[in-house]
């Protein structure tokens, strides 16, 4: 992340382009307006060459994971001396670390249990992103261009403001909607509403949709009754279904407004095991532990592409995600009030959970520095220390 600054500007001018930083990876609209993808790759090896190469004996595969596993255990000695100085964070919960879909490190402090679900905050916008993207490969959602006003038509106000239709599901993933935050000091107005949706869209317009990004998870909450009114299921059910069955996870119930949709963006309840299994599943291309597709590669692709950027951690923002680097590394992380926070780093095959104190800020007192420090120099500095392979 001490490169992220640098990095930004960069990388937005790349996705303009058209490409994907970090990679050769791009991006584009399909017909139906999915996220699609196409890597550049050489030519296919001739016939010649490929029956000439011998398959992998067994003896070859026992050896690589012999040796994975070797490298595993060398890792999970050096992060137990770093789980015992973390300890002294007195926030922090719970730290799961992973490479290469296996656990090195679990640690619970204070009695915190990682099987126990927990409030983990804005994180779960990323888990409301997932959502949408499986919801556009499903067809209830046309694509991310597509206007919210028909989509949110039977909760609209009727003097609703024309400008709606301007805003795209897109721009409620990337916090540019161009209406006036509901986060922040605005929050407790909102969540004290008879009406959220409608609190939300009588918010008078402060920039252009598509604009900069103004952080409101009244934004995700807009995504959470469309996904409502587009599955006649609740986010709840949809979570539990697309994401919670074929993960092996459950979610327990959260916070839902007066009309029963549930809040799209915080205050959502799972185990820190729980986020570890979701964000293992992104880390793998979308696929679960046992090579179930999940969510769709292009859409996790399209979600860690920047689209903006945070005024409040100068990193760039895709779909919920925050986008920074580590040791040259991209990295894609959740992060939820209190220090709630999921690290997902494909290029070394890491994947960190850490959660916190739901009930204290972590990023007015420093707290979230000492967390990213945490991650970056110890953790990813012990992944580090020897070659992997990921």
């Amino acid at each position: 992340m001490t490169h992220a600054r640098k990095m930004l500007a960069a990388m937005l001018c790349v996705v303009a382009s058209g490409v994907t930083a970090a990679s050769t990876v791009v991006v584009s609209e399909s017909a139906t307006g999915t996220a699609t993808a196409a890597a550049s790759s050489p030519s296919p090896p001739s016939a010649t060459l490929a029956s000439s190469q011998a398959p992998t004996s067994s003896a070859s595969a026992t050896s690589t994971a012999a040796a994975e596993t070797s490298r595993n255990a060398a890792l999970s000695a050096r992060l137990d001396v770093i789980a015992d100085r973390a300890g002294a964070l007195a926030r922090l919960n719970t730290l799961i670390v992973a490479r290469n879909g296996s656990i090195v490190l679990e640690r619970g402090y204070r009695g915190a249990q990682l099987d126990a679900p927990v409030n983990i905050k804005s994180a779960s916008k990323v888990i409301v992103s997932a959502l949408v993207g499986r919801a556009i490969d499903e067809g209830l959602i046309a694509n991310v261009g597509a206007s919210i006003r028909p989509l949110l038509a039977k909760r609209l106000p009727g003097d609703a403001n024309p400008r709606l239709g301007e805003i795209s599901v897109e721009d409620l993933l990337t916090m540019r909607a161009g209406l006036e935050r509901t986060s922040g000091p605005n929050y407790g107005r909102w969540i004290a509403s008879r009406d959220w949706v409608g609190y939300i869209v009588s918010r008078p317009f402060v920039d252009e949709p598509g604009g900069r990004m103004l952080y409101s998870t009244g934004s995700s909450h807009l995504l959470s009754a469309i996904l409502t009114d587009a599955s006649r299921r609740s986010t709840l059910q949809l979570a539990q279904r697309w994401l919670g069955e074929p993960l092996g996870i459950r979610f327990a119930g959260w916070d839902r407004d007066p009309q029963g949709v549930y809040l799209g963006g915080n205050n959502m309840a799972m185990s820190p095991r729980g986020l570890f299994a979701f964000g293992d599943m992104m880390r793998a291309g979308g696929v679960n532990a046992r090579g179930e597709r999940v969510l769709s590669e292009a859409w996790i692709k399209a979600s860690w592409t920047p689209r903006t950027q945070s005024q409040f951690t100068g990193d760039a923002y895709g779909y919920g995600w925050f986008i920074a680097d580590a040791a040259g590394h991209p990295v894609y992380y959740a992060w939820g009030y209190g220090g709630q926070l999921l690290y997902v780093v494909p290029t070394l095959g890491l994947t960190v959970v850490m959660t916190s104190d739901p009930n204290q800020p972590s990023g007015s007192d420093g707290y979230l520095q000492q967390l990213h420090t945490l991650f970056e120099q110890d953790i990813v500095g012990a992944v580090i220390a020897e070659p992997v392979t990921p």
